[in-house]
Parts: structure tokens; sequence; C-alpha cells
């Protein structure tokens, strides 16, 4: 079993930043997928940003559109951690973040892809 730990969500004027972290334990491999999704209410839960995590070979990245540009996440390989960096916040951007993990390697932008999740971390952005 994979157990998800977000946390760093909070409230942050437009224009601003903010770095939200998952932490994962339990089984993981030597490659595996991590992604960031959000859900805000009334809305479907929408892919954001994901790594794949390769011990041996370096990771690599990819980005909603949405967020191309503003958003950067990364991973520290050796804790089972990523992190999502947040500048030039909008709005919009106003969701619960929810941290997934796959054990396979591959880019996957649908929820059903994803076989854990955390909890999720509230991220408000006023205007």
């Amino acid at each position: 079993q994979v157990q998800l730990v977000e946390s760093g969500g909070g409230l942050v004027q437009a224009g601003g930043s903010l770095k939200i972290s998952c932490a994962a334990s339990g089984r993981t491999s030597s490659s595996y997928t991590m992604a960031w999704f959000r859900q805000a209410p009334g809305k479907e839960r929408e892919f954001v940003a994901c790594v794949i995590i390769r011990w041996s070979l370096g990771n690599t990245y990819s980005y909603a559109d949405s967020v191309k540009g503003r958003f950067t996440i990364s991973s520290d390989n050796a804790k089972n951690t990523v992190y999502l960096q947040m500048n030039s916040l909008k709005p919009e951007d106003t969701a619960v973040y929810y941290c997934a993990l796959d054990r396979t390697s591959g880019i996957f932008s649908t929820p059903d892809r994803y076989g854990y999740w955390g909890q999720g971390t509230q991220v408000t952005v006023s205007s």
C-alpha cells in the first residue's frame, strides 16, 4: 500500500506564490509517476502536472497548458516527495489540490489512471 500526505496549502493574493508538498510512504518502485490534480467546487478534477520518477534515468515532467510557465513540479526522490511551486497565482487557481501516484511510469493526465490519492489541500487565491 501507498499513503500520500499533502501539505502547504493556504490563502494567497493574486499574483502571489505558494508551494505545496506531497510525501509518499509505503511500497513504491524504482520508476513511478506522481501527479497533481485540482478540483474546484462544481467542477471535475483536472490534471495540473506530473513527474515520472526514474531513479536511474532521471525524471520526466509534464504540465497542463493552463499552468505551464507558472507552476513547477519537482521531486526529492530520496524522500519520495513531490512539490508544486505555484507562481503568479490567479483566482481561477483556487481549488483543492490532490496528489496522486501510479506505480507505473507514463504521462497520465486522467484521474482514473492513478490508484493512490492524498486527502487534498486547499489553495485559495484572492483577487
